[in-house]
């Protein structure tokens, strides 16, 4: 800490004394002609201005290596006595130190070990860092202060660099596949009056000027579907919700969801859409454009047939009865009982029917799955907006993709009868009444629209966050979010 104390001491004193001198130690802007990665792959005697934060240094007499870094690339550069005066390179060595971002202008070179170079003819100091860079520029180790200190983490670690790089493109990617297959990107609001969209529980905020206590968006699909109604034929949101659960390395409480909704669609087109974009964002972030990923310790194959699981039978093959018959939880909590797979206290938690059967899948099922798997065919109670089958109303036309155990989405053909969807919510009324808080509420301006008429319609929401998890073989959705909330 001492050590520390002094370098920050020895920093501030030079920017005291380069103030002094009436030297500008924080420019306003230096006209660079080429980024670093842009430089790399220019011919040598090339004339460039590049500049960066310098993270290395070697001072060999007249003659000093320097690499300057920015998000994507590092290059070196040379400074020599022979060809900056006595002064400036006075300068380089007693003023500027690793941290502080510097502007070269000069011509490039290959050095004799064929590394790309600037050779220096001008150095500005553009901006002086008073504190260092992490110790020995070896990175920050420990996970808490990586996401603390993210600007340190970008600049000392090469792999976070390049996951939020990976990030910014998959953004890119999901946007221009997308408006390239019709859809429209549209923006809901964030601040509501009703909570709706998702089995979740949300966050709670008054809003003063209409006195007024408002919950943020769980997710963006009431919204969604009243565009549909409004004549939108295809829609998408790339949207910042939040959820006031737990959190483990599935969850953060503020995620990013991208959902979309077609016209005219059913579940089965948006397997096989969803299909064929997953496997073109692989494609995208993998380097060598291949569709295998390694994630948690497995090497998973998108290329072939994702194998499918029917959910409410693979349940009910567990249990050894059919949970479709079931209206009252306590009845079927007893019975589930009687399995010896689980005891009453178990589902102390669960207050509906369907959260029971949720925690049974939860327990049973969901843990086995490693390759890329689509479950299909769940029973109604789990999600009041989906459409109900055909030729069993008890089971909706639902489907979600699993990998390694993570639900990597969600979606379904929706329900876009009025009357059934009141009863639905209303039936969520009241379990919210007898104490389940992730339970929806009734949204009357979403029914409304609904009684105005809806095509057939299929939405599919995921998280970007959980997702890219994936993409980059991450441990925790934090390695993927630049900026989590830390307690």
């Amino acid at each position: 800490m001492d050590n520390l104390s002094s370098e920050i001491d020895v920093r501030l004193q030079k920017v005291k004394s380069l103030k002094e001198q009436g030297v500008i130690v924080y420019k306003d802007k230096f006209d660079r002609t080429n980024r670093l990665e842009e430089a790399k792959k220019l011919e040598d005697g090339t004339k460039v201005k590049v500049c960066g934060r310098m993270v290395f240094r070697r001072i060999m007499g007249k003659l000093s290596f320097f690499a300057l870094m920015d998000i994507d690339a590092r290059l070196q550069a040379s400074i020599s006595r022979n060809e900056v005066s006595e002064e400036d390179y006075a300068f380089f060595k007693s003023m500027v130190d690793i941290g502080d971002f510097v502007g070269v202008e000069g011509e490039l070179y290959t050095t004799h070990t064929g590394e790309k170079t600037v050779r220096a003819h001008k150095l500005v100091l553009l901006s002086k860092a008073i504190l260092p860079l992490p110790e020995k520029f070896h990175g920050l180790t420990n996970q808490d202060q990586r996401y603390r200190e993210r600007c340190m983490d970008l600049v000392s670690n090469e792999q976070s660099r390049q996951v939020f790089l990976k990030r910014s493109k998959f953004l890119s990617f999901i946007r221009s596949f997308l408006e390239k297959n019709g859809f429209l990107e549209v923006e809901t609001p964030i601040l509501q009056s009703a909570v709706c969209g998702a089995s979740a529980k949300p966050f709670f905020t008054k809003h003063n000027a209409l006195d007024k206590i408002c919950n943020l968006r769980i997710a963006p699909e009431v919204y969604l579907k009243q565009l549909i109604a409004g004549g939108f034929d295809r829609v998408f949101e790339v949207a910042k919700c939040f959820r006031n659960e737990g959190m483990d390395p599935s969850h953060l409480q503020e995620f990013t969801m991208v959902e979309w909704y077609a016209s005219y669609w059913n579940f089965e087109d948006n397997i096989k859409f969803f299909t064929e974009f997953l496997r073109e964002a692989i494609k995208t972030i993998n380097d060598d454009g291949s569709l295998t990923l390694e994630f948690k310790g497995n090497v998973l194959d998108f290329g072939k047939e994702f194998k499918r699981i029917d959910y409410t039978k693979t349940i009910n093959e567990i249990l050894g009865f059919d949970v479709l018959n079931f209206d009252d939880v306590n009845d079927l909590k007893n019975k589930i009982v009687q399995t010896k797979l689980f005891e009453l206290d178990d589902f102390k938690d669960c207050k509906t029917v369907g959260g029971v059967i949720d925690f049974v899948y939860k327990r049973k099922i969901r843990d086995n799955i490693v390759q890329p798997t689509i479950l299909f065919n769940y029973p109604a109670c789990l999600v009041p907006l989906a459409r109900r089958n055909d030729e069993d109303p008890r089971r909706i036309d639902m489907f979600q993709v699993l990998v390694c155990g993570d639900e990597i989405c969600k979606a379904y053909s929706e329900l876009v009868d009025p009357i059934v969807q009141r009863e639905a919510l209303e039936e969520q009324s009241k379990a919210r009444a007898q104490g389940d808080d992730e339970a929806m509420e009734l949204d009357e301006d979403f029914l409304m629209a609904m009684g105005h008429g809806m095509p057939p319609i299929s939405g599919l929401g995921f998280g970007v966050d959980r997702l890219m998890t994936l993409l980059t073989n991450q441990e925790s959705v934090r390695d993927v979010v630049l900026f989590p909330l830390m307690k």
